[in-house]
């Protein structure tokens, strides 16, 4: 789990899961173990939550390098985020 973003709107975690520690192939080559995870971001002020995965993770983390690029404002990427906040149905509840 590591903090990627924390603004006064949002925060965005993301989360690595290695789904097996050490793959070989058929003619027994290793290779690094594969990773499951994706990004968890909380809306702040609505306080409610999404995770994405998969092809979503993959489209939010494009989104963020090209981002990232421009030199963009906390506003810039605060913008952007919504746009994948807007989804977070989830309720935020502390444990």
């Amino acid at each position: 789990m590591h903090m990627l973003y924390n603004s006064p709107s949002f925060i965005v975690v993301q989360f690595e899961v290695p789904v097996e520690a050490l793959r070989t192939d058929g003619a027994g080559t290793e290779h690094p173990p594969l990773l499951r995870g994706g990004y968890e971001i909380v809306d702040k002020f609505t306080r409610k939550e999404i995770f994405i995965e998969g092809a979503l993770a993959q489209q939010f983390q494009e989104g963020v390098e090209a981002l990232i690029e421009q030199d963009p404002s906390e506003e810039d990427l605060d913008d952007f985020i919504e746009r994948y906040a807007n989804f977070g149905h989830q309720p935020v509840v502390m444990h």
